[in-house]
């Protein structure tokens, strides 16, 4: 995949369009050193990290409508 192409991608995920090309190029060479050190295809690495970053991008959603949401608590210190 190219990298510009992963970076419409991640930026259909959830990612920030201004860091886009960066994680871009990053996440392809994360994904080629998982699929040598594995043993397995490019895309199937590709689509597992994808995967992990997706799951962090919607963890990280929920956290932040349970702050908006609810106050924080006031330290009586």
């Amino acid at each position: 995949m190219e990298i510009s192409e992963l970076a419409k991608l991640l930026i259909a995920l959830g990612c920030p369009s201004e860091k886009s090309a960066g994680m871009a190029a990053q996440l392809d060479k994360r994904a080629r050193q998982l699929a040598e050190q594995k043993g397995r295809s490019y895309d199937d690495a590709l689509q597992h990290l994808l995967n992990l970053m997706k799951q962090g991008w919607a963890a990280q959603g929920k956290q932040s409508k349970v702050e908006r949401r609810e106050p924080k608590a006031r330290s009586s210190h």
